[in-house]
């Protein structure tokens, strides 16, 4: 029997490091604060006191969702500030959809071995999408496991909670034909479908990280590490003045498959695929991986990032509203009756 004293840093978890870490993100975490938040990090849980009189009938949303394969270009490119910004972005955007404001978000942090400043840049980006949407980060765990991740990889995870007014949800129930569909524009790839871009760009193409992609003057690193866009005060904006009857996160899947989660029976959707000018990274994938142009559209999101669903006379006034918003959008389609067993979705 060894005399040798063993530590857990000689079984690859250092606490100290961990500590550091801890000290590093209070600044993050802090910034994202709001007055209903009444702990501090380092609890056993966060604490948030909902303001019930603010409220008639509240109904709690909660979302939970992770970055998939494009931390792997984080971790190729040595760059973790805007990965972050993806993990809340995808959370949050899945539950504005249905009227909820965000409240709060925790986040989970896995790797091999905790490099501490890296970390850090991390949940800076978290933070950064937490001020975007106007939630408040009140927790998390970090969770360092020796052999179970490569060296200089790690795992994301993130939840989130918001709070909507029971009847002010919105589930599509209220879509009916003739509804106009607005699309608003996609920051680029978001967070999905990174595995069949990897594919292409990396085996097809045999492009390095920071080679330059064709027919574009940025990056593989650049283009593929834009973060996902977090359009939730730019929803609860148009909630506040316009009839939305249905909104469309367009994440995994794509047009093809999320809009019809939203449209109740006896109705489709008819898609303008002309209507909006399709960003360069997605005709370049399809170019060069000879991709399909249904199989384009059910794994990217093609350059729209929500969908939604409004009557034909606000139209106009959305339109005008989201260009005062800096976002960009189109009338992408239209709501048509549905016959029974015939497709939910069209691109014509």
């Amino acid at each position: 029997m060894s005399t040798k004293r063993t530590t857990y840093k000689d079984a690859g978890v250092d606490i100290d490091a961990g500590n550091t870490f801890v000290r590093m993100i209070k600044p993050f975490v802090r910034a994202t604060s709001r007055p209903e938040v009444i702990s501090d990090i380092g609890g056993f849980g966060g604490l948030f006191s909902l303001n019930t009189n603010k409220y008639k009938n509240p109904v709690l949303v909660s979302g939970t969702d992770g970055v998939g394969t494009k931390l792997k270009i984080a971790m190729m490119a040595d760059r973790h500030d805007t990965v972050g910004i993806d993990l809340v972005a995808m959370c949050v955007n899945d539950i504005v959809v249905q009227g909820a404001e965000p409240l709060f978000f925790l986040d989970y942090f896995a790797t091999g071995k905790l490099d501490p400043e890296r970390s850090a840049a991390v949940v800076k980006g978290i933070s950064e999408g937490c001020i975007q949407a106007g939630c408040a980060l009140i927790g998390g765990e970090t969770a360092e496991m020796p052999g179970f991740y490569q060296p200089g990889e790690y795992d994301l995870a993130g939840f989130t909670v918001g709070v909507v007014e029971r009847e002010k949800i919105i589930d599509g129930s209220s879509i009916t034909v003739g509804n106009a569909l607005i699309g608003i524009a996609s920051s680029g790839l978001h967070s999905n479908g990174y595995s069949l871009a990897r594919k292409v760009i990396f085996e097809t193409l045999g492009l390095g990280i920071n080679d330059m992609l064709p027919g574009m003057n940025r990056s593989v690193a650049d283009e593929l590490l834009t973060p996902t866009r977090i359009y939730v005060k730019t929803v609860l904006n148009l909630l506040r003045d316009f009839r939305v009857n249905g909104i469309a996160h367009i994440t995994g899947g794509g047009l093809l498959e999320n809009v019809p989660r939203i449209l109740p029976k006896g109705c489709k959707a008819v898609i303008k695929r002309n209507s909006w000018t399709i960003p360069k990274i997605f005709t370049v994938l399809r170019d060069a991986g000879n991709i399909e142009e249904a199989e384009l559209h059910r794994t990217f999101n093609c350059g729209i990032g929500m969908v939604l669903a409004v009557p034909e006379k606000e139209v106009d006034e959305i339109l005008i509203r989201l260009s005062g918003l800096h976002e960009q959008a189109h009338v992408i389609g239209e709501v048509l009756k549905c016959d029974a067993g015939a497709e939910t979705v069209q691109l014509v």
